[in-house]
């Protein structure tokens, strides 16, 4: 697929990948050697089938592969952008023992960007009312493919949103150059189209409570508030000025648009020299970001190797592409700062890796004697995020587990709380957007069991 150049893209905030054209997409497609028992969509979180939207693909009939994608997804051109298909769909698929797989994320995302460039969305008609109504708690990934589904069966889906724009962390922490926010907000339009009522500004433990809403009739509550809460390292230092959490800086730059300062009344103060703590994609996404804002150095400080990095492969090669430096089995210490209380250094020390850990990645063990001063003006911790605290703080009947995570039936997405679910970051941590859509899915496929 085609990019923008590393120069050019270093400079905007416009989207890097450039999709397919409808021949590159056709050729593509009659890579598909359509099996008859086909592993990629046993393996896609949402459930899409997979060879049949391909086939259309390589028909031309372009209109009748987004149809085949919308019969599981709702959120195409969002799942064609930042899903992690090489774990998922992309890894099953039975090219992969004689080269490459069929490049099926970047196909998803040409039926959806095609669709949105020739119609304005095919209509769905809903066959069945139900009278049950039901809420839905967040707008992230998880909330909207919940309430598209529940939506689509007949159900009066109303989404309530804490900030003043739906879509949650496909909003407020995915760049513009790797999710255009238009394509967010097309694809919750197209939602609104099936029914599903979305309410911003509206925060659910403060505006209204749990019980609130089920005394005002809905039968079901579907928990999707996102881990909005960032970890910090509890380090020295850590409260001076131009240390940044990633959700701040994120949130600032996507949602608030501070890249447009001052047409958006948002700045950042980013200095030259940035370093961004983390190995996920949240710490690509803050360090390729500190770039475009004007910083003339980004370092990545992760304390295991390169291969032990969560973030996509693909999110590590365009980081190192644009310039930003990755310093691995390194740990910061401490930050230093100046007179005024900004930062102006971070200490660190050089690690080694053991035997693996509980999560199977090797353990980094500090290297004694290996301290070192590293000359940065701005840090930024991107170390992950807990569950969204405000709406746990006033439901104090629900169940929670390690770093407060809901507790769920990973097979219904219930939580001990009878009639309410939950799915995403609130019941993951800080986890992939497909992973919540995943939830989403299971969890309407519950709900309307149990209403049934």
């Amino acid at each position: 697929m085609k990019k923008q150049s590393p120069k050019d893209r270093v400079k905007n905030f416009n989207e890097v990948a450039l999709g397919m054209s409808e021949e590159e997409a056709v050729k593509e497609a009659t890579r598909c050697l359509f099996c008859k028992e086909p592993k990629c969509s046993a393996n896609c979180p949402v459930e899409i089938d997979i060879p049949r939207f391909i086939e259309a693909i390589k028909n031309k009939k372009f209109d009748e592969a987004i149809k085949i994608v919308k019969e599981k997804n709702n959120l195409p051109g969002v799942c064609g952008r930042v899903c992690p298909q090489e774990d998922q769909c992309e890894a099953a698929c039975v090219l992969n023992a004689k080269g490459k797989p069929i490049n099926i994320g970047v196909l998803e995302r040409f039926a959806a960007d095609w669709e949105l460039n020739n119609i304005t969305h095919y209509t769905l008609h809903i066959t069945q009312k139900r009278d049950s109504k039901i809420a839905v708690i967040g707008s992230g990934p998880a909330g909207l493919t919940c309430a598209g589904d529940l939506a689509r069966l007949g159900y009066q889906v109303i989404v309530f949103e804490a900030l003043h724009t739906a879509g949650g962390v496909l909003v407020y922490g995915i760049p513009e150059f790797r999710l255009p926010k238009e394509i967010v907000k097309k694809e919750i339009e197209y939602l609104k189209s099936l029914g599903v009522e979305v309410r911003t500004n509206f925060i659910v433990g403060i505006n209204t409570t749990l019980k609130e809403l089920f005394a005002e009739g809905y039968k079901v509550v579907f928990v999707g508030t996102g881990a909005g809460l960032p970890s910090f390292m509890k380090i020295p230092g850590e409260n001076l000025d131009r240390v940044y959490s990633s959700n701040e800086l994120l949130t600032r730059a996507n949602l608030m648009k501070a890249y447009l300062f001052p047409e958006y009344d948002t700045p950042i103060n980013i200095g030259k020299k940035v370093a961004v703590i983390g190995g996920g994609n949240t710490a690509m996404d803050s360090a390729r970001v500190s770039l475009r804002l004007g910083a003339e150095k980004v370092f990545i400080i992760y304390r295991r190797s390169e291969k032990e990095m969560p973030a996509r492969q693909e999110e590590i090669e365009n980081a190192k592409e644009e310039g930003i430096e990755l310093h691995m089995l390194t740990l910061p210490k401490k930050i230093i700062g100046d007179d005024k209380g900004f930062v102006k250094a971070m200490e660190c020390v050089k690690m080694e890796l053991g035997e693996p850990d509980s999560s199977g990645r090797r353990r980094p063990i500090t290297i004694k004697g290996s301290e070192f001063v590293m000359d940065v003006d701005t840090v930024v911790v991107a170390i992950g995020q807990s569950p969204n605290p405000v709406f746990l703080k006033a439901t104090p009947e629900l169940k929670l587990g390690k770093w407060d995570k809901i507790e769920v039936d990973p097979n219904t997405q219930a939580t001990n709380v009878r009639g309410v679910y939950a799915g995403g970051d609130a019941t993951l941590g800080d986890d992939t957007v497909i992973a919540a859509m995943g939830a989403g899915k299971r969890a309407a496929r519950a709900i309307h069991n149990s209403l049934t």
